[in-house]
């Protein structure tokens, strides 16, 4: 029987034996773990994760937002590269392949970028230019242009200031043809602008392409970018600036406003969209091109070119 039997330290009970002491985990009961944390702050918590992804994509949109602005500009084939040469394209290498079986396209541009001291020729070989350029069809000729460096919208007051004359802006909304911005940037420089606005986001850039476009005279015409367009011309305003329209539907004509006179900035739009509507709204004046000939309307370049050339005849 249970208990009875004769043999010493048999057990013959399945109960346990008096415990001794606690090893403390009551007193930890008793302490208890502190408030709550956040759902967000919880492992395993479905806020948790939402929110750890959410920071993850916070973090790669910023990583591509600054490798976009960091990363250099590649002009490729023969042809291309000979033209960016001769137009004075700012470029920090050119790459020619190894072994390349010549003609006079390549022997111009080697000539022009050894004329460049702020230009290194490297000779790589073809599978590496395959690589950097993603396998595109370089003929042994790769250009590589540095990310062009902007100025800020009241850096143009200042260009305005230091030639004494009064401020004569052209500001881009929406444009995103790089030739459009730089035949607009020759225009304003011709017709003695002080330089030229973009916005930061859709809208094109400095690029090889508009630097051609300008012929040489992005090198001598500032550019700016605005974060925020309409707070850019709010600013001009402030400082006194009228802030002119070019649209179909203007209350005035071009060629009978007075404001071209004093300090302005002449924004343009898309030939097929026009002004935004908050940079619309933010104008103080609306104006439009008189077409007699009946054309409906008229790309970016050449509607800066016109209002410039009206600012410059009345200053004149």
């Amino acid at each position: 029987m249970p208990g009875n039997s004769p043999r010493p330290n048999r057990r013959t009970s399945n109960k346990k034996g008096p415990q001794i002491g606690s090893g403390g985990q009551r007193r930890r009961g008793l302490r208890g773990k502190g408030p709550t944390p956040p759902a967000e702050m919880r492992t395993g918590h479905a806020k948790k994760r939402a929110a750890d992804v959410k920071a993850r994509q916070q973090a790669s949109r910023q990583g591509a937002r600054r490798g976009a602005k960091a990363a250099n500009e590649l002009v490729v084939g023969r042809n291309p590269v000979l033209e960016a040469l001769r137009a004075g394209v700012p470029a920090n290498a050119l790459y020619v392949q190894q072994f390349l079986e010549s003609d006079d396209r390549v022997t111009d541009a080697v000539k022009l970028a050894v004329a460049r001291p702020d230009l290194h020729l490297v000779e790589s070989p073809k599978p590496e230019l395959d690589r950097i350029t993603s396998g595109l069809n370089h003929q042994g000729l790769v250009l590589q242009v540095p990310p062009y460096d902007y100025a800020h919208p009241d850096d143009l007051l200042e260009v305005a200031a230091e030639s004494g004359r009064d401020p004569l802006i052209v500001v881009l909304d929406g444009v995103t043809d790089p030739r459009n911005l730089g035949a607009v940037v020759r225009s304003t420089a011709a017709f003695g602008g002080h330089g030229v606005v973009v916005p930061e986001r859709r809208a094109a850039g400095m690029t090889a392409t508009a630097w051609k476009t300008s012929a040489g005279t992005a090198a001598t015409t500032p550019v700016a970018r605005a974060t925020n367009l309409t707070r850019a011309l709010q600013g001009y305003q402030r400082a006194g600036l009228i802030v002119v329209g070019l649209a179909a539907d203007g209350e005035a004509e071009l060629s009978d406003l007075d404001a071209l006179d004093g300090p302005v900035a002449i924004v343009v739009g898309s030939e097929g969209k026009g002004l935004s509507r908050l940079v619309g709204e933010t104008c103080d004046l609306r104006v439009r091109i008189p077409m007699p000939g009946g054309a409906e309307s008229l790309n970016a370049g050449v509607a800066a070119g016109v209002a410039l050339y009206a600012a410059a005849t009345r200053r004149a």
